[in-house]
């Protein structure tokens, strides 16, 4: 019986380990399978064997540079993920180098430094990493001069760089975001122009662009609405004022038809706009922890588990977190926490109300970072 046994064994390992590639090709193909399950620790561990055995295989870095990036959730500030965008961008500079045309590399080394601005608080810090996204959008439009997508994040770009400037100059004047302009403050509106005049200008030529390569594009034309608006905003004449104005609401009604052509026979009819065009922006943007916390009129204070009191568990319960257009909380996703303090902490989360946020006159979807502190009752021995 033990003779059966250990003849098994040794049958099975001999079987395993033919079954093992033995070149980097093998490697590779096997962690695209686990990619394409969605098991990506497994997918980069694979991917990683594939570089031991060939260091110079592009494919085997861009692979594992995208399954790293699988593992990254945009926006949010911990060290895990932090460490995930920094492999992933590790390898696809490692492409870079070993084929400096790929376009692939290219395109996710520019989202991955906007995606970075996206979670930075700091107005010069954010910039940089804007002007970083920027540098490499427009690499691969020295490759491919007819990328739609990255001459629209350019002016997308343009435009993050742009608006909270904006927004801050119209909240000093003491103007609500749905209030018409132009900005009150001339002194205000002299110095918007100055500063940021050519960003806006640079934004709309690059947004015509993207429009130019897809008529069809609505994003464009939506960008293009605001951007049109917000020049009117800082004028100082009157009919450029109302040049541009007219001019963003041919974008606005562009993006209706578009958008309309778009829909299937089987989608409802979109509901219609208010006649200022106000409504054609994102339906979601990202909002860093500290500032959406600012917005929250009503909390809930999780209950302490019993448990996590008796095994004097505390700690902090990590979400990526969606607000509705109303304030409320439509999804949370977990990042980090203790599991005896999950639950209590979600519980908690999902009846959180903020005030609606608005993005020029607008509401929209939040994504958000949310941390729920569980700390120990202090307990004197004395």
């Amino acid at each position: 019986m033990r003779r059966i046994f250990f003849v098994l064994f040794v049958t099975g390992s001999l079987l395993a380990q033919q079954q093992q590639p033995t070149d980097a090709r093998g490697w590779i193909n096997l962690g695209v399978k686990a990619y394409k399950n969605q098991q990506f620790n497994e997918a980069i561990d694979d991917f990683e064997k594939a570089i031991r055995l060939e260091a110079t295989n592009v494919n085997a870095h861009l692979y594992l540079g995208t399954a790293f990036l699988s593992t990254h959730i945009p926006g949010v500030q911990s060290p895990e993920n932090s460490a995930a965008a920094d492999h992933a961008r590790t390898e696809f500079l490692r492409v870079i180098e070993l084929d400096p045309g790929n376009l692939m590399a290219l395109s996710s080394l520019a989202n991955l430094s906007l995606q970075d601005a996206s979670g930075i608080q700091d107005e010069n810090a954010k910039h940089i990493k804007l002007d970083e996204s920027r540098d490499w959008f427009l690499k691969v439009l020295q490759i491919d001069p007819r990328n739609r997508d990255a001459m629209y994040s350019v002016g997308v770009v343009d435009w993050m760089k742009w608006y909270p400037n904006f927004m801050a100059a119209r909240a000093k004047a003491g103007m609500k975001p749905e209030d018409p302009g132009p900005l009150r403050d001339t002194a205000a509106r002299a110095d918007l122009r100055a500063k940021y005049g050519p960003v806006v200008e640079d934004g709309i030529s690059n947004l015509r662009k993207a429009f130019d390569i897809d008529p069809n594009y609505s994003d464009t034309m939506a960008y293009l609405n605001l951007l049109y608006r917000e020049r009117a905003d800082i004028s100082d004449s009157p009919e450029q004022y109302r040049s541009d104005m007219a001019e963003a609401e041919q974008w606005f009604q562009k993006a209706l038809v578009a958008r309309k052509s778009q829909v299937t026979t089987l989608s409802p009819p979109p509901p219609p706009p208010p006649p200022d065009g106000r409504s054609m922006v994102p339906n979601r943007i990202r909002v860093g922890g500290i500032v959406q916390a600012a917005n929250l009129t009503h909390k809930v204070d999780p209950i302490y588990p019993q448990l996590a009191l008796q095994a004097r568990v505390q700690g902090t319960v990590r979400f990526t977190v969606i607000i509705g257009k109303d304030g409320t909380v439509l999804n949370l996703q977990l990042i980090s926490g203790h599991p005896l303090l999950v639950q209590a902490a979600q519980d908690a989360v999902r009846q959180w109300t903020y005030r609606p946020t608005l993005l020029n006159g607008d509401p929209v979807e939040v994504v958000t970072q949310v941390d729920v502190e569980f700390k120990l009752p202090f307990r004197n021995n004395n």
